[in-house]
């Protein structure tokens, strides 16, 4: 019956990533824009970008063995969280925060799967830093829920 949670959360994750995306990609064309579209400026401006490495562009492989490796990676991470779930004591916000990491790590699975490279389109810069990077809510989720796994666990199951 706890379980649910997990599989809620990872749902949501990922329809709430997967509808963004779709969103400011393809009906507000973010890509037309080459100096983005400014929502908060310069808090949030949706910007296109296209990651085929991992967090902040990092191993960026251009290649389909470099693809089908991430997307290989991704998801052994998800079934290794589920597996150490399984072997854990855990509170609901676990399983919370295991089924945000799941559901991001799926929606940018999706994402390499289709386009063969990960929809972003967030940038964030504050404070005179103009940051470079661009992100997408599903990475938002994955880290939400990695943090949240380790500052909970130990923690009396609730």
């Amino acid at each position: 019956m706890r379980s649910r949670l997990l599989l809620w959360a990872a749902l949501a994750a990922f329809a709430i990533d997967q509808i963004s995306k779709y969103l400011v990609v393809h009906v507000m064309r973010v890509a037309e824009q080459p100096s983005g579209i400014d929502v908060l400026p310069p808090f949030l401006v949706f910007k296109y970008g296209e990651n085929r490495g991992i967090n902040f562009g990092l191993f960026q492989g251009d290649s389909d063995t470099a693809r089908w490796v991430l997307i290989g990676i991704s998801v052994a991470i998800c079934v290794g969280v589920l597996v150490w779930l399984s072997r854990t004591a855990t509170s609901n916000l676990m399983l919370l925060c295991a089924g945000l990491l799941i559901g991001g790590a799926l929606g940018n699975v999706v994402d390499r799967v289709l386009y063969g490279f990960v929809l972003d389109f967030l940038n964030m810069s504050c404070c005179g830093i103009n940051n470079p990077f661009v992100f997408n809510l599903a990475d938002v989720f994955i880290f939400a829920g990695a943090i949240g796994l380790v500052l909970s666990d130990g923690k009396k199951p609730s």
